[in-house]
C-alpha cells in the first residue's frame, strides 16, 4: 500500500476521507499491522486506488 500511495501521491488521510474507513484502519494496512482486515475493507481501498487487492497486498 506505502508503494501504491507514493506512486499516486495519496496520503493514508485522503483513502481515508474517500472510503470512508477509519484513518487508524488503514495506517495498520499502511504499515503492514493489520492481521486480519476484512474483505470489505480491502475491496474499498483496492477500488479507490484502481488496484486489484493482490496489488494492495503486494502478492505475487
Amino acid at each position: 500500500m506505502r508503494v501504491i500511495l507514493a506512486k499516486k501521491r495519496l496520503k493514508v488521510a485522503d483513502v481515508a476521507r474517500e472510503t470512508g474507513l477509519s484513518k487508524s484502519t488503514l495506517t495498520a494496512l499502511y504499515y503492514e499491522r493489520s492481521k486480519n482486515p476484512t474483505f470489505e475493507t480491502l475491496q474499498k481501498v483496492a477500488d479507490f486506488l484502481e488496484v486489484t487487492i493482490d496489488d494492495l497486498l503486494n502478492v505475487g
